[in-house]
């Protein structure tokens, strides 16, 4: 049948949280249950390999669907990366204030222009312990889906391809594949197979 097992990998540090900017409390403390949508948002970075070098995607998931409400990728883990998917988020959703949006303790969340931009909407920010990977469980779980099921799977050549895979996934695969998941857990198991 040809089925390969696709290997675990085991969880590495990347995040750069050895600064000396403002860290926000854990506000979430593992719970990561939403009673209507845009009231928790968590986000986080991950890296992806091209044979032209490392492309990074920063995502904002919104807890109470699991749905990715928005993405950006580039080829830096500046500041910038973060603030365009928070950005492009807030745009598209509008959120009220007091939502919270959750993340990492990296240098990209703890800067002066993401805190300005969580406060220019009443966000509260909320930030995982150190180097505690299970406080940002829901992104950390996204991509690892993400990449059990794109990125081991093949190789890309440059990063325009795995920008354009990227998005057809998040858009097109996983965001519509949740409320079949979600809704029909024990009839429709094998759905995305």
């Amino acid at each position: 049948m040809e089925l390969k097992a696709i290997p675990h990998n085991p969880y590495t540090v990347t995040t750069d949280s050895d600064h000396n900017d403002p860290i926000y409390d854990d506000l979430l403390e593992q719970n990561f249950e939403a009673d209507k949508s845009n009231q928790v948002w968590v986000t986080d970075i991950t890296y992806i390999w091209t044979t032209k070098g490392w492309l990074y995607l920063a995502i904002v998931l919104d807890l109470y669907a699991r749905k990715v409400v928005d993405w950006y990728t580039a080829n830096h883990m500046r500041k910038d990366l973060v603030l365009n998917a928070l950005g492009m988020a807030i745009v598209s959703r509008q959120p009220d204030e007091g939502l919270i949006v959750h993340s990492d303790r990296g240098s990209q969340y703890a800067s002066v222009d993401y805190r300005e931009e969580l406060a220019s909407i009443e966000a509260l920010g909320s930030m995982s312990r150190k180097g505690n990977p299970y406080d940002n469980a829901c992104a950390e779980t996204f991509f690892a889906t993400l990449k059990k099921e794109l990125i081991y799977r093949r190789s890309f050549m440059n990063k325009k391809e795995i920008t354009k895979v990227v998005n057809w996934y998040i858009s097109s695969f996983y965001n519509d594949a949740i409320p079949r998941m979600v809704i029909y857990p024990l009839i429709n198991s094998n759905v995305g197979n």
